[in-house]
């Protein structure tokens, strides 16, 4: 039962969230926003940048369940790769990627409560782009290090569009290694 109630209470953050902005809203604002009180938040999720911790992984999760989508609906992994990209490019989504590359920040001075974060913010994501490799034909190596090649190459035209709004280039540069990490191996 308290799982249920956590996992609800963490819906109605995250649906606030997404809303409003993840901007400097405190603790007392967030649970206001979810219809909660801030105790309720500590009790469930620790402290603020717990509860945000939390978001981002659900948001993330929500991505890994969008690319999933888009790579089992076409056999054309350049095309899977813009869909999800423009998916990554919607100034909707800008809010959360932002806090996003602020917990990034955090895990990398090794504060405690980003620990889940740090566990799971390349391993969640490995496994699934390796199997779009091995279903390309890649073999279990070259799919692992084009795995991680596609995660460090996404994130970094992402925290650049998040950074210069240069959208027309970086669509562009996305498109290009799309191609390029899809190629087939060169000897």
């Amino acid at each position: 039962m308290a799982g249920d109630a956590r996992a609800a209470l963490l819906d109605r953050c995250v649906a606030f969230l997404k809303e409003n902005g993840f901007s400097e809203l405190s603790l007392r604002e967030i649970a206001a926003g979810a219809g909660t009180s801030h105790r309720m938040l500590i009790y469930h999720f620790g402290s603020r940048e717990g509860l945000l911790a939390e978001v981002v992984r659900r948001v993330e999760d929500e991505q890994r369940a969008a690319l999933a989508a888009l790579a089992t609906g076409s056999d054309d992994p350049v095309e899977v790769s813009r869909q999800f990209w423009r998916r990554l490019a919607d100034p909707a989504l800008a809010p959360a990627e932002r806090l996003f590359f602020e917990i990034y920040a955090h895990a990398l001075h090794g504060r405690s409560w980003t620990e889940p974060f740090r566990a799971s913010v390349v391993a969640a994501w490995t496994g699934p782009v390796e199997e779009l490799f091995v279903r390309l034909g890649f073999d279990e190596t070259e799919s692992r290090r084009r795995a991680r090649l596609g995660l460090a190459a996404t994130r970094g035209l992402l925290l650049d569009l998040l950074v210069t709004g240069d959208r027309e280039l970086l669509d562009a540069a996305a498109d290009l290694f799309a191609r390029l990490v899809t190629a087939p191996r060169s000897q």
